[in-house]
């Protein structure tokens, strides 16, 4: 389980197509604290750690099933693309953001952006089977950070974000178009189920 509060900003060193994708992430988090099988979110997909090294700087390996690739962002990383980090969270750790699984329900497009004094209004489209579950006021989870949705018609949502989310994150690489893991609220997602089993 993951807050949806980014710790570290990773960048991608290496792809490599082995049955599975393997990716290597350069991070600033000490390694020496992280172990074999641990959970890291990258982008908000919770990615499991199979290798670690120092050179040329810290990293992490992650092998990624074509599931995952399949359902997320992941399609599209580079080479050098900056990443959202975080570390599962330990019990006792402040929870600032909201519950967030790692497990990516969706891909939202951003179609637009509006400055708005220091901060930057992002409207994004969210997938058919996904636009119920987001709520003016509710969470969504966005390569991987917790945020609180402004307005919601239809498909569409909107998210503002503040000088200090664009400096933390990678949210300030982005531009109209990109695609964007969106993981819906915990709470919402059962709401739903049992709304499902009480009219069956």
């Amino acid at each position: 389980m993951f807050t949806g509060i980014i710790t570290d900003i990773g960048r991608i060193l290496e792809l490599e197509q082995r049955g599975d994708l393997r990716a290597r992430i350069g991070t600033s988090y000490d390694i020496s604290g992280i172990n074999i099988g641990a959970s890291i979110a990258c982008d908000g997909v919770c990615l499991t750690v199979i290798e670690l090294g120092t050179k040329p700087q810290n990293w992490f390996d992650a092998e990624i099933s074509a599931e995952s690739v399949s359902k997320t962002n992941i399609k599209s990383w580079t080479i050098g693309k900056r990443l959202n980090l975080e570390r599962a969270l330990k019990v006792g750790d402040e929870l600032g953001g909201h519950i967030v699984s790692g497990h990516v329900d969706g891909v939202a497009e951003i179609t637009s952006m509006t400055d708005e004094g220091d901060s930057t209004r992002v409207m994004f489209r969210s997938p058919t089977e996904l636009a119920g579950f987001i709520a003016p006021k509710g969470s969504v989870a966005l390569n991987g950070t917790s945020l609180t949705v402004n307005e919601v018609e239809g498909v569409n949502f909107g998210v503002n974000f503040i000088p200090h989310t664009k400096i933390a994150t990678t949210w300030g690489d982005v531009s109209v178009g990109d695609m964007i893991n969106l993981e819906i609220d915990t709470l919402a997602r059962y709401v739903s189920r049992l709304r499902e089993w009480n009219a069956a």
